[in-house]
């Protein structure tokens, strides 16, 4: 059959043409313009092309990851490629949390504690289902409510237990059969823990303990933090505490805190490092944590060396009362002996003591570390810094960090200046961008979330959000934070949700730039499990 074209040139031609001919035609045209085209090399130079702003080809970029992830993410939900569904666990491992089997890892030949650090090489070949609530389970409370308030069934400890550990009781109330209220005002020791910061603060030489942000205090790491009342209470003063405490099998802390809508997460150094990188927080805090200093030759204290930023804070309290010469005493005595002996060792000084309270400063001093004895404690390669969960290092890190800023001649403005970005090789433009990203971002989440949220409250979309304790959002995970935009963006809308900032160990190492922020935030490796309470 005859094209139209053919046709078209037949009638116009008055004749039929051979193929030959308009083969050879249309080779002429194509040498034409390759002639033409090589002849005006700057025709086009003239053309401009209006840039289009980075901050919308960024946000394109996202939503067309998204697309793909959203595509990848049914296909798995909807079970295409498994062989079979995916059961449910029983009840057994209602708590269930991955590398941390301590049976196993008895079994195995770990011993003086390392049965109770990370293993996750001894759990890889675990059964997968899918760990459900425990049967009492129900929503907990809404914010602020909820902090104060918690559904005895969602954790894993029991009314009995409470109630038979003497020391546990001075700090929360049983409400009902079902409930467990924690009062700040019978809080942590003494006459509670309001009255415990305000100490922690006057001992600094602060007024108050609204003051600790004025003295460089932002971050807070809270070792072996009970029910998280104390960081509880700082979260009220706008820090950032973040709970870390070592898995138990029968009650968590780390379960507790976190069902409070508290920063939290299981972390032990046993054996291995924290996964945090090096001068991260202003202040380390430790109340009954357990602790025996003079085990490993001093290494958990310089792992808190590494973690705590220049001129930052110490922070142990052993909340034991007794007369002088009482046993207790002497127990005390003989556990803060290594610790005086070790700190001068590692550039800290012991500036303040009142009752069972000791305040340790790391020096903010960096010619302090040239005049260490090196046969005792040596200075880390410079350029070291721990990547994720590496062996515990007998070296302290020294003053070569670029980031060996003392928290005093830290700004006191939440964002971090120019200078300070520059350290972290990151430009002003490309961080205010970043910024800008996630905001539109989270203008596009809250309002597609909206109904979900506020499903208790009759809110229309353009409305202002009501006050709490309406927000069910109470914590976010940010699987891939980047320099924490999107908790940046949740703090600038005021919404009551706090981030725990993830950076994947394959990713660009951005962590640090986050905890200056101070942003709650942690290394991760997402082939492993996330080491938190279902």
């Amino acid at each position: 059959m005859r094209s139209p074209l053919l046709n078209k040139l037949s009638l116009t031609c008055g004749r039929r043409l051979p193929v030959s001919w308009l083969v050879l035609c249309f080779t002429s045209v194509l040498v034409l313009i390759a002639v033409f085209g090589s002849s005006f090399p700057k025709s086009f130079d003239y053309v401009t092309v209006t840039p289009v702003p980075e901050i919308y080809s960024n946000y394109r970029r996202l939503k067309e990851q998204a697309a793909v992830d959203y595509f990848q993410l049914r296909t798995v939900s909807s079970g295409a490629g498994r062989q079979g569904e995916l059961g449910l666990c029983g009840k057994e491992r209602e708590n269930y949390v991955p590398c941390y089997n301590v049976t196993a890892n008895v079994l195995l030949g770990f011993k003086d504690g390392e049965e109770f650090d990370r293993h996750c090489e001894v759990s890889s070949q675990g059964k997968f289902c899918l760990v459900r609530p425990p049967k009492d389970y129900k929503i907990p409370l809404r914010w602020p409510a909820g902090r104060d308030v918690i559904w005895t069934g969602n954790v894993k400890i029991t009314k009995d237990q409470f109630l038979s550990s003497g020391s546990i009781t001075k700090r929360m109330m049983l409400l009902e059969e079902n409930q467990i209220a924690f009062h700040s005002q019978d809080g942590l020791i003494f006459d509670g823990v309001k009255d415990y910061s305000r100490q922690i603060a006057e001992m600094m030489g602060l007024g108050s303990d609204s003051e600790f942000f004025q003295a460089g205090v932002r971050t807070v790491l809270d070792i072996g933090c009970g029910f998280g009342s104390f960081g509880a209470h700082l979260v009220s003063l706008k820090l950032m505490a973040l709970c870390v405490a070592a898995y138990e099998a029968t009650g968590s802390q780390v379960q507790i805190a976190l069902e409070r809508g508290l920063p939290a997460m299981i972390g032990d150094f046993i054996s291995r490092q924290l996964p945090y990188p090096s001068l991260s927080f202003d202040m380390v805090h430790c109340a009954q944590c357990g602790i025996v200093w003079d085990k490993k030759e001093g290494m958990f204290l310089v792992e808190f060396d590494r973690l705590l930023k220049p001129g930052g804070f110490f922070v142990i309290t052993s909340p034991i009362s007794k007369p002088p010469g009482h046993a207790t005493s002497l127990k005390k005595r003989s556990m803060l002996t290594p610790l005086a002996q070790f700190t001068e060792k590692i550039c800290w000084s012991l500036i303040a003591q009142q009752d069972e309270t000791f305040i340790w400063q790391k020096t903010a001093d960096a010619h302090c570390y040239s005049s260490l004895k090196k046969n005792e404690v040596p200075l880390c390669k410079e350029g070291y810094d721990a990547p994720y969960y590496q062996t515990l290092m007998p070296c302290i890190i020294g003053a070569s960090s670029k980031r060996w800023i003392p928290i005093q001649n830290k700004s006191s403005s939440p964002d971090l200046s120019s200078v300070e970005l520059e350290v972290h090789g990151v430009s002003p433009e490309d961080f205010f961008e970043d910024l800008q990203v996630w905001k539109l971002a989270l203008k596009n989440y809250w309002s597609l979330l909206t109904p979900l949220i506020f499903s208790d409250h009759p809110k229309r979309p353009g409305d202002e959000d009501p006050l709490p304790p309406f927000n069910m959002v109470r914590n976010v995970m940010d699987m891939n934070a980047h320099y924490g935009g999107l908790n940046a963006a949740f703090l600038e809308e005021m919404k009551s949700v706090w981030v725990m900032n993830v950076v994947p160990v394959r990713a660009r190492n951005t962590l640090p730039l986050i905890l200056d922020r101070g942003l709650p935030g942690v290394y991760h490796d997402w082939c492993e499990p996330f080491p938190t309470y279902p």
